[in-house]
């Protein structure tokens, strides 16, 4: 796992604005069974809950697969065309990209960051010299070139439930990749437009969060399988200071989004500004939220979930519904 050294690190390769020490005096409560909050101008986590345990991560993989496109240098311009290989037999999941649909890497790439599709994904693997087992094998030298050592891949979409990592590790790997240019901007697109077999579809990203300025969101990856719940990583800027959130294994469809806001909430609260007042969430998205929270405490002790844990190091020194997305 990605250890203060290395946090610190892609600290100095993000560059974020510096901003004052923080002092959180609230408590901050997730629902999210993982997560971190990670200040890019301190290096300092400021916020962890079970950041070492070893996750499904669904398609937070797809930052990495990004990351290994585009250290390749790859013509981005090429023409890459959909094709079986790329069919999910694995969950059977649908895309609007069918068989023989054709588009450059570079569209191919803007819709795996931006839309979450699997099929430009496993298809830019495939198009990578040696293939997708190549490819794949690049994504976990990646890792381990960043100290990410509880992170390991099998696939480029995310698709399959041993891409695991921890929180910790994925706040290292958002650093990272927020110093490509490509990944902050096709990551944090709204929506896009594009012509498939002379059809024009759009499609749109996959947090809706991206969406509200207030954010100053510079990077976003969501991701979700059975085995993974809701998964979201992101860097903004929050209470006048860059930040990495990481949040793993969120089971109700709106806790990733409301796990978000009670971060900022609590940022907010901290650098003794105005916070973000709860009333932002309706009261029937609330109400909502709570029966999906006891759903999923009932679910989640019928099924005796556990996860495997890392044992916890001294962090002084850095201060499955049929789709992935």
């Amino acid at each position: 796992m990605a250890n203060g050294q290395e946090l610190k690190q892609a600290v100095q390769l993000s560059n974020p604005p510096t901003a004052p020490a923080l002092h959180p005096t609230q408590k901050l409560s997730l629902k999210s069974s993982a997560a971190v909050v990670y200040d890019q101008a301190s290096g300092e986590i400021l916020y962890g809950k079970n950041s070492q345990l070893v996750h499904p991560i669904a398609s937070i993989s797809k930052l990495m697969t990004a990351m290994v496109v585009l250290d390749a240098k790859l013509d981005p311009n090429e023409v890459i065309s959909v094709t079986d290989e790329e069919v999910d037999y694995l969950r059977n999941t649908g895309s609007r990209l069918h068989v023989g649909a054709s588009l450059t890497r570079d569209e191919m790439l803007r819709l795996a960051l931006m839309s979450s599709e699997n099929r430009a994904a496993a298809a830019l693997s495939r198009a990578y010299p040696g293939g997708r087992e190549a490819f794949v094998r690049g994504m976990n030298e990646k890792a381990q070139s960043l100290g990410l050592q509880g992170t390991r891949f099998a696939d480029p979409t995310g698709l399959s439930s041993t891409n695991v990592s921890t929180a910790e590790d994925l706040a290292a790997l958002v650093a990272h990749a927020h110093t490509y240019a490509k990944i902050r901007e096709y990551s944090t697109t709204r929506q896009h437009e594009t012509e498939v077999a002379g059809r024009k579809l759009a499609f749109h990203n996959t947090n809706g969060l991206v969406s509200n300025p207030g954010w100053g969101i510079g990077l976003s990856k969501t991701g979700f399988i059975n085995e993974a719940g809701r998964c979201l990583v992101m860097q903004a800027q929050l209470a006048g200071r860059a930040v990495i959130i990481v949040l793993l294994d969120s089971w109700g469809k709106n806790t990733r989004s409301a796990d978000a806001l009670r971060v900022r909430q609590w940022l907010e609260a901290a650098a003794g500004g105005k916070a973000v007042p709860a009333s932002r969430t309706s009261p029937r998205r609330a109400a909502v939220q709570k029966v999906a929270s006891q759903k999923v405490l009932t679910q989640k002790a019928q099924a005796g979930r556990t996860v495997a844990q890392k044992p916890r190091r001294d962090l002084s020194a850095s201060r499955p519904a049929p789709s992935a997305t």
